[in-house]
């Protein structure tokens, strides 16, 4: 026991004052990500939209985050993380103020279109911030320091929300802006005119031929295996955001739960995350190489969903999103240290750009494919399919990485 708890508490040393700066900045950003729980919900109950009407500002929800990654990742070369950051930071916290004035279908989606657009291009911008100020031995416990902090924010936030919202819906929105401003302050503050990691070189070396070469600039867009790697990142979140779309309606009409279990149960996965992510991670990168590593997560993954037919009870459900749990450690860390190793300094926005915009394509389908596959044939198929295709996935990536190494 003590050793397991000296290697948990490993876990978080040799991590650069930097990188715990900014995930605190995420953690302020995340408790302020209010709005998008209850916007379906405020659509609905307060501007009395049909689900057909919801789903049209949803996807121009997810369209602005393609729109975004791609963006904040392209700016992010030429100007630089931190201005990237900031800019998102202060132009969206207003964008939230202005959503209660719109009410129509059109006018909110071009709304939630731009606030999605902005918002979005922190994320790529950030990444590369974490690469960079991360010690090169640390960068995957870097990224998972500010997973935990995504997750601790959007369990406290969506929290703080249901409580707003007893008041009005619009305070939702004001507290959402006052968040994301105060994250805006607190990152200018921290981060403006701070130097990066002296360590992280200008170029880098390759072995090619029997020859030491210096790497050339890739770009991500004509990069084949890195888009391959790209699109089994897009069919990964494909059955990644069925834990937010139709694994909720399977908990209330399969099993019978009510919305205070439901609530439990989604808030478990963060729980889980929060407590041991830094630690499976730390371990995973000590005993394990990192293909092996995203493989056997993958495969993690597939396994929970694929248990999700096995019809036990509440307990049983909670040991699924546990597996779950696991397999999503194991996996999304070290997807976005892939993008950093494969990208060369100039280049960092893009290729982390281009794998933000793999997970935001996801977003905009995933729902619509999982809610049509239960529709046409229920909820068993939906769990095989996903357990089957996350299964192939995961030899996906043991191909293209092997490729890429």
């Amino acid at each position: 026991m003590k050793k397991i708890i000296s290697i948990y508490l490993d876990s978080f040393k040799g991590l650069s004052q930097a990188a715990w700066l900014l995930a605190v900045v995420m953690l302020i950003n995340r408790m302020g990500s209010m709005v998008i729980p209850f916007l379906g919900l405020y659509m609905t109950q307060v501007l009395h939209f049909d689900i057909k009407q919801v789903g049209i500002v949803l996807m121009s929800y997810g369209i602005g985050s393609v729109c975004g990654s791609y963006i904040g990742g392209w700016l992010t070369d030429r100007i630089g993380s931190f201005k990237v950051q900031f800019g998102s930071l202060v132009l969206a916290s207003p964008l939230f103020l202005l959503i209660p004035l719109f009410k129509e279908v059109q006018s909110l989606s071009v709304m939630i279109f731009t606030l999605s657009l902005i918002f979005d291009a922190f994320r790529p911008a950030n990444s590369v911030s974490v690469a960079s100020y991360a010690k090169p031995e640390n960068i995957t416990r870097a990224f998972s320091l500010n997973r935990l902090a995504i997750n601790l924010g959007f369990s406290i936030g969506p929290a703080v929300a249901g409580f707003l919202a007893t008041i009005s819906f619009n305070w939702i929105f004001y507290g959402n802006s006052f968040a994301v401003m105060c994250a805006a302050v607190i990152f200018f503050i921290f981060f403006n005119k701070r130097q990066k990691r002296t360590d992280v070189k200008a170029k880098k070396e390759a072995l090619v031929d029997g020859n030491l070469t210096v790497k050339q600039s890739r770009n991500p867009y004509t990069d084949v295996p890195f888009i391959l790697f790209n699109i089994f990142c897009c069919i990964f979140s494909f059955c990644f955001f069925q834990l937010i779309t139709t694994l909720p309606i399977f908990y209330r009409e399969v099993h019978h739960l009510d919305d205070h279990q439901i609530g439990f149960l989604l808030g478990w996965s963060g729980f889980v995350i929060v407590l041991l992510e830094m630690f499976v991670v730390h371990v995973a990168e000590k005993r394990f190489s990192l293909i092996s590593t995203l493989v056997f997560g993958t495969i993690l993954c597939a396994l929970s969903y694929a248990m999700l037919n096995y019809m036990g009870g509440l307990g049983w459900l909670y040991f699924t999103f546990f597996i779950f749990g696991l397999g999503e450690m194991l996996t999304l860390p070290f997807m976005a240290t892939v993008s950093v190793n494969r990208s060369t300094p100039k280049t960092q926005g893009a290729y982390m750009g281009f794998n933000s915009l793999a997970f935001s394509a996801a977003n905009i389908f995933s729902p619509l494919l999982g809610t049509s596959i239960v529709d046409s044939f229920g909820f068993t198929t939906l769990w095989w399919a996903t357990a089957l295709t996350l299964s192939l996935t995961g030899l996906g990536f043991y191909l293209v990485l092997k490729w890429m190494r």
